[in-house]
Parts: structure tokens; sequence; C-alpha cells
């Protein structure tokens, strides 16, 4: 090969390397309606068949018109997406890196993604783990938001980590939306262990940011609905009506602000593990 042939191979070469990291440069200056980390707990009090329900809650969203209208209907018509799975504070799990989702097609290549082998879960819950390791997944994930949520999705309290109150006004000081989907379906094995109205912990402790909101679940045939409907109020940016009263009572799924919120002990977790700890150990 002559000299000037390697020379213009070689320009070529670097010319598509610099191309690359153009297009790259470009990509992590996306605009994208919503940053949205999907936060899904992965503790050991999470039954195999409570994951799974969980699991295919999420991977029905994606197919549903509802939620890809949702999406397409924002500024940009499109949002950026990654799938987190949780338990203890060092214990987070990627599932789906960020994900750009823009069209019905690419909405179900995420839910396609999602049905897979759920990995076994881990030991204690760590939501302010959660929080700080969602925080962390904004840092030049190649998407520019108009808003950053993180959607907690757990049957439990913080027992470990730092406090969770803590993690999530350090997530608000940084302009991140707390979302809260409270899982209040715990079976009688874990009762010892559970905090009392997990829907107050939640919107006292967990949820927090300009138009923050939960919706609790009290049986997991509620989970799908409950899924869709919160996805398609954080993808659409809308503020959500609120409904608290006797939800329990009535069956309904109501969604309740960050703001509608009375006093709440935000330690109750560790203090109920610590509790449990130490009468284990006097046995």
């Amino acid at each position: 090969m002559s000299s000037r042939r390697k020379a213009l191979c070689s320009f070529l070469s670097l010319a598509a390397l610099i191309a690359s990291f153009e297009t790259r440069a470009l990509a992590a200056d996306l605009d994208v309606d919503v940053e949205l980390v999907l936060a899904v707990d992965a503790s050991r009090s999470m039954e195999p068949f409570e994951q799974k329900i969980q699991r295919e809650g999420y991977i029905a969203a994606f197919r549903r018109k509802e939620v890809i209208d949702a999406i397409r209907e924002g500024v940009n018509g499109r949002v950026a997406i990654t799938y987190v799975e949780w338990a203890g504070s060092t214990v987070q799990r990627i599932i789906i890196p960020w994900t750009l989702v823009d069209s019905a097609e690419a909405s179900q290549k995420l839910a396609d993604a999602l049905d897979q082998p759920i990995p076994s879960t881990q030991s204690r819950t760590s939501i302010s783990g959660a929080i700080d390791f969602g925080s962390s997944l904004f840092d030049n994930n190649g998407f520019k938001g108009m808003r950053k949520v993180i959607d907690i999705s757990g049957d439990g309290a913080n027992n470990n980590g730092r406090p969770v109150a803590d993690a999530r006004n350090e997530a608000v000081a940084k302009g991140i939306v707390v979302n809260g989907l409270p899982l209040m379906t715990r079976g009688d094995f874990y009762s010892d262990w559970a905090v009392a109205d997990l829907d107050i912990y939640y919107s006292n402790c967990v949820i927090g940011g300009p138009g923050a909101f939960m919706i609790p679940v009290n049986s997991w045939d509620q989970f799908p609905e409950a899924v869709r409907r919160k996805l398609v109020l954080e993808l659409a940016g809308k503020t959500p009506a609120v409904q608290k009263a006797d939800w329990r009572d009535a069956g309904k799924l109501p969604v309740i602000l960050a703001e509608d919120k009375p006093m709440y002990d935000c330690l109750s977790g560790e203090r109920i593990w610590q509790r449990r700890m130490q009468d284990w150990e006097s046995r």
C-alpha cells in the first residue's frame, strides 16, 4: 500500500473516530421530557411470586397505549428511563441502563428487555441507598431532562444505611423529585418487622420535591394499575389530583402528595430492626 493510501486510510479512520465522539457528545446533550429512575425493591421480604408480579407490572405498563401516549405528548416527545433493583445499602443492580423511549417501538423494546429471569433477593432494606444510587445515575447519563425523577417502590421502611430523610432531602436539593409506590402487601411472617402505615411513612420520609406524589398499593392485584397510573403521571409531568379519604376501605388507588402529611418518625424502620435484633440475640 502506498504512503498516500495509508495516509488516506488513517485520515478516514480518524474522521470516523471523531465522528463517533461527536455523536456521543450530541447524545450527551439530548433533550428529553423526563429522566426517570425506576428503583424497585428486591429485598428479602419480597417473595418470588411478588417479584414476578412487580416485574410483570412494569412490563405490561410499557406496552400500554396510555403510557406511550404520555411519552409522545410531552414537549420533546421522548423520555429516558433506567430500571434498578435495590435492597441493602450496597446492593443496587441496574437491570436496564439508561434507555431512550420515543415511540411505541422503543417502549416495546424496553418491556421486552425487562422480560428476563429475575435475580435472587438480597437482605436488608435501604431506601436511602436506593435514593443515593439513583441520584448518582443522572450524572453524565447522555440526557438532559426537563425533570429528574426517582421512583421508589418498596414494601418496608428503611433499616440500613443512612437516614432516609437525609438522602431524600439531598436529592431534592439537587432538583430531583422522589415519588413512591409503597407496597402494603406484607404477609404475617414479616409483620413484626413492618412499620405501621407504610403509606404515611412514605409521605413523610421518602417522597419529596415539587409535585412529588405516591400511590399506595394495598394488595397485589392493584399493582399493575398502580404502575400504569404512576407512569402516566410521571412521564406526562401532570400534577396529580389528590385522593386520600378512606382509600383502604374502599379499595381505591389514591394519589397522595408529599405536602399532605402528618409528623412521623422517619427512623422507625431502624428502631424496629434494632429491637428485633436485640430480641433475637437475647434468646
